[in-house]
């Protein structure tokens, strides 16, 4: 019988089981890992193949897919052969054993280490190089694709007489090239020579030769194959003049030759090439002559000549030929970056005018009506009234719209008016509840489009609304109003399924929904949930009850988004805006080509030159992380983004672009003709403001052709600050219907100013015609003030504005208590050889979380206004009454004067109602309550309708055709309707 007690037998077997369980369990979890870690790599390239197939752009995803695959294999197999070509050589022409030194023997030991895993250590090291170098030129694949699909620019630099697609497709590519070529060098060397070392071939310590003459071959080649690759670079370099950037006192960032660079540079450049050609001739020659001693002369000849051909000799150049006559050395350079600069940011067709910026019209009658045919000028800004229709549309918590909200334009009796607009988006964060279900299954969407006049708001000062409620209704007709795609859309929602979505909400109680577009990557195939498990780490996707047939999964849901990804190639627009487009809500988004390789023009950084005011408090405004460099751009694309079903499609805008030819080559289909773009698109279609941004950027020094007065500076302006906020940033562009003096009608319109360098008086008044189908689309204007006067600028303005007594006062009363006043645009309009400023104010407080319109200040000629309505201040400052503007009111600030008495009771009694509440908003204003005077002014309203009715009665029992004296109009806005607020 065994020995259960303690015999060897039962010991021995008690603990060989638990180490082969371990071993299994240890062997197991490795297995998983590896398969979980293969799972996640899937899972990221599956869903990201399903999602460019689920929008249509799956030629995107495989293009660029099989081009860094291929980018990745050729690059790394060469760099992997190279450096394990040299590593093998070098074993193989290592000494035999009995010639080695007591210094190689003594390594001995080392290469008896690694004797039985040297094929493995030789594999390893070319793996990982090949590994690194393989995963460097996959980056590269935008550098490939544009050199191999280039298309030519039909134009040729002034210096080289090359297309400039050299410089734009191929230069780049080249350079790549040779700094892989580098690469492979250098590590070659290095390989080589460490095997050397450690075979034999090279000594360090040990008396005699240094090197065998195997090893001494082997490593010259390999020296001068750098060498040669050095002078190959030195050839680049000479076409990379055209594009260097350099410091320059006129400019922040010169493109391109200048003397110093044409007649000390080039040269230098074509002597150090031939001199690394011969060095790298007598490092080849080693092969035969097996002596080091020219080579290194040769190489020490190079870098002396670099030193002194490369830079001491253009420095004396430029100390005693360029600074004792720089405006003449230079001008014929600054003349080619001239041009080119304003060609490749396509300002070059800007028109500048000289402008009086003082009036000379003394018909003040003329100048009030001019005032009108003019400028429809917008008094909303859509920069302040989000809150304002955040609070009044809203409807539900889990709604919200953007910061700040977009102008437009749409048609109403046959005329384009200017239109605040924006949507009513899902909010997460005013959901009830937030849990998974609710935030992703239950509300999924926002829905309807919120729209208001931009040229004048109510008797309260609130928007004038021409598209609102919930559903939304008014003057845009009939379209699918759900908003699943949107600026503030950011998480997933997963739709379609079991789980029935909130749709809205009215008295009748919440409304459901579930979704009935194609959109988003069908959730039904248990690969598909789990790949979408693993990639949004939510296991409930695997395994939730509310996911089943049908279900879909909506994710990159911005606009910007959605664009970046079906396009990479492009820059987009920090401002996607909403239209409704035949019946559908569509998102349109501005989008780029760049390259930073134009020859001879300036360089600027996006992310620098867009940012403004509104930028600073709005990263959605922003240029999406573009803080690189360029030096050329254009609005070729402009893309739409539908807001219910998500279809991204790309229309190409810039038909002449060779930078968009040569990605619609590398990406055929993904971009549509421009003659596909539906004329209700078109209507909506306008001039972007970051291109806008980056053109008065460059305009700022480049509106000059003259290069003299180019590099004096004399001419340099500067965009002003924001000078209605502290914020100390740029004052952003304002889109404005309005007509320049050269035109005949007004135009949509995109505008700014611009002030002297370091001063702040105007010198420049900007704009661009941004109604898109027109022949003059894209046309800049340029209204340049004399220098011998004085024209105050925005900031001049506005503290003119502040500094005004009764102003002041005023301002004073309205931002007491818990009162703010917050100052709305400051829109710039030029009007019969002078210039009119216009800026609402706004006040938020007394109980009110929103900004109502005021006040509206108005400065023209010298005479400033600050009145109650637009037409107000406009009549006050050209001291002439419009036909449809009634008197001012009485000092005390009410926009309606207390009724007269009657004689008919009913009407009586209603005019002392009315009474009643004239005295109390009165009150209410003195106290500052802005709630319990919007009360009151509700309650007069209401008082005087009552009275005009019942007067009305009764002339017509009379056979009176009289009109009822009891109620006095209140003042008109612009377009006529009552348009009026407190005075304070």
């Amino acid at each position: 019988m065994p020995d259960r007690g303690g015999g060897p037998t039962g010991p021995r077997m008690r603990v060989g089981r638990p180490s082969r369980r371990a071993r299994t369990l240890l062997m197991t979890l490795g297995v998983l890992a590896v398969l979980g870690m293969a799972f996640t790599m899937f899972a990221g390239f599956w869903t990201d193949w399903l999602w460019y197939r689920s929008v249509n752009y799956s030629s995107v995803f495989t293009t660029t897919l099989w081009t860094k695959i291929g980018l990745f294999f050729v690059f790394g197999l060469l760099m992997a052969l190279a450096v394990g070509f040299n590593i093998w050589l070098a074993h193989r022409l290592r000494p035999p054993l009995s010639a080695m030194s007591m210094e190689q023997q003594n390594l001995d030991r080392y290469r008896m280490g690694i004797a039985p895993y040297k094929k493995w250590l030789l594999l390893g090291i070319v793996s990982l190089v090949g590994l690194i170098a393989g995963a460097s030129a996959s980056s590269q694949w935008r550098t490939w694709l544009m050199w191999v699909n280039g298309v030519s620019f039909g134009q040729k630099d002034p210096q080289f007489h090359l297309d400039i697609s050299f410089y734009t497709f191929d230069l780049p590519w080249y350079r790549f090239l040779l700094g892989f070529g580098f690469a492979a060098a250098i590590l070659s060397v290095i390989a080589a020579a460490l095997t050397h070392y450690l075979y034999g071939g090279l000594r360090i310590t040990s008396p005699g030769a240094r090197a065998t003459a195997a090893a001494t071959g082997h490593l010259s080649v390999l020296l001068g194959v750098f060498v040669a690759l050095k002078a190959v670079a030195y050839w680049l370099d000479r076409y990379g003049l055209a594009v260097k950037s350099s410091d320059f006192k006129a400019t922040d960032s010169w493109t391109g030759l200048r003397y110093v660079d044409a007649n000390a540079y080039l040269p230098a450049k074509t002597i150090l090439f031939c001199i690394a050609v011969i060095c790298a001739l007598l490092f080849f020659a080693t092969l035969w002559r097996r002596t080091w001693q020219l080579p290194v002369i040769g190489f020490g000849l190079m870098v002396l000549s670099a030193i002194l051909i490369g830079g001491l000799y253009p420095a004396i150049v430029q100390k005693f030929q360029v600074q004792p006559n720089e405006q003449a050395k230079e001008a014929p350079y600054v003349e080619k970056n001239l041009k080119a600069t304003r060609e490749a940011y396509g300002i070059d067709d800007a028109s500048v005018k000289e402008y009086d910026g003082k009036s000379t019209t003394t018909d003040k009658t003329k100048l009030r009506d001019d005032v009108d045919a003019t400028a429809s000028i917008r008094v909303v800004d859509p920069n302040v009234v989000s809150p304002t229709f955040q609070q009044l549309q809203q409807m539900r918590n889990y709604y919200a719209f953007p910061t700040n909200l977009d102008v437009d334009r749409y048609n109403k009796d046959g005329k384009d008016q200017d239109t605040v607009i924006g949507l009513r988006e899902l909010n997460l964060a005013g959901i009830p509840k937030n849990n998974w279900i609710n935030d992703h299954f239950r509300y999924t969407h926002g829905y309807g489009v919120v729209a208001a006049k931009g040229t004048e708001a109510d008797a309260e000062g609130r928007p004038v609304f021409t598209e609102s409620n919930l559903p939304s209704q008014g003057d845009l007709g009939t379209y699918q109003q759900r908003v699943y795609y949107g600026e503030k859309t950011t998480e997933y929602s997963i739709v379609g399924g079991p789980q029935k979505e909130i749709d809205y909400s009215d008295d009748s109680g919440e409304k459901t929904y579930s979704y009935k577009a194609k959109s988003g990557v069908n959730l039904s195939n248990p690969v598909n949930r789990a790949a979408y498990a693993v990639a949004f780490s939510e296991p409930q996707i695997l395994y939730s009850g509310a996911i089943g047939e049908g279900s879909r999964i909506l994710y990159n849901r911005t606009p910007k988004q959605r664009v970046e990804a079906v396009a990479p190639w492009l820059t987009i627009d920090g401002d996607a805006y909403p239209a409704v487009v035949n019946g559908k809500i569509q998102w349109i988004v501005d989008a780029y080509t760049t390259t930073n390789g134009y020859p001879y023009s300036s360089r600027t950084t996006l992310g620098d030159t867009t940012a403004d005011s509104l930028t600073a408090t709005n990263n959605q405004r922003a240029v999406v992380a573009q803080q690189n460099q360029v030096n050329y751009i254009r609005n070729s694309v402009k893309a739409t983004v539908d807001a219910y079903t998500g279809e991204v499609k790309l229309y190409q805008w810039d038909t002449k672009d060779p930078v968009l030819k040569t990605w619609m080559k590398a990406f055929p289909g993904t971009v549509e003709s421009k003659k596909d773009i539906s004329t209700d698109l078109m209507a909506h279609l306008r001039y972007p403001q970051d291109l806008f941004k980056v053109q008065r950027e460059l305009l700022a020094r480049y509106h000059v052709e003259d290069a003299d007065t180019f590099l004096s500076g004399s001419e340099v302006w500067q965009v002003p600050d924001d000078p209605t906020n502290k914020s100390g940033d740029a004052v952003p562009p304002y889109y404005l219907s309005m007509k320049m003096p050269d035109q005949k009608a007004q135009a949509f319109s995109l505008t700014t100013t611009f002030t002297p360098n370091g001063r702040d008086n105007l010198s420049a008044f900007m704009s661009v015609d941004a109604e898109a189908g027109t022949s003059d689309y894209g046309k800049i204007r340029i209204l340049k003030l004399p220098t011998n006067t004085t024209v105050n600028g925005p900031k001049q303005v506005q503290s003119q504005f502040n500094s005004e007594q009764d102003i002041a006062e005023t301002i004073s009363l309205l931002n007491r208590g818990d009162s703010n006043v917050e100052y709305g645009n400051l829109l710039t309009v030029p009007l019969d050889g002078g210039l009119l400023y216009v800026e609402p104010v706004y006040v938020r407080g007394g109980g009110l979380k929103y900004p109502l319109l005021r006040k509206v200040l108005v400065t023209y000629g010298g005479n400033t206004a600050f009145e109650d309505t637009l037409d107000e201040a406009l009549n006050k400052v050209f001291g002439a009454d419009g036909s449809s503007t009634q008197p001012p009111a009485d000092d005390g600030g009410d926009t309606t004067k207390p009724p007269p008495t009657s004689t008919n009771p009913t009407v009586q009694q209603a005019l002392n109602d009315a009474q009643k509440a004239f005295d109390a908003g009165q009150e209410a204003l003195k106290k500052g309550d802005w709630e319990a005077y919007g009360r009151a002014q509700e309650d007069l309203q209401d008082a005087l309708k009552r009275a005009e009715d019942a007067q009305a009665t009764a002339d017509k029992g009379s056979g009176s055709s009289a009109k009822p004296s009891a109620s006095p109009s209140p003042r008109s806005s612009p377009s006529g309707s009552p348009s009026s607020s407190p005075s304070g």
